[in-house]
């Protein structure tokens, strides 16, 4: 489990970075790594407690960070 989860926190940070440098968000970097580390880690919690997800870890991970970074700036941008 440790080890899936650092995975995911790298995962979700390499996607917000790349996120950044190829203007899919106007967030600011850090901004964005915050946004896709914490969905990544929500979905992979959700993930251990109801058993959904897809059947690779580093899926659900990119999925996740991609899924928080399309949600979070549009729910809040008015």
């Amino acid at each position: 489990m440790f080890p899936t989860m650092i995975g995911t926190v790298v995962i979700a940070g390499i996607i917000g970075y790349l996120s950044e440098k190829t203007n899919f968000t106007h967030n600011g970097i850090l901004q964005s790594i915050i946004i896709c580390v914490g969905g990544a880690l929500l979905f992979n919690f959700v993930a251990l407690m109801f058993r959904i997800g897809f059947s690779s870890p580093g899926v659900n991970a990119i999925v996740a960070s991609v899924g928080a970074l399309i949600i979070v700036p549009f729910h809040w941008r008015k």
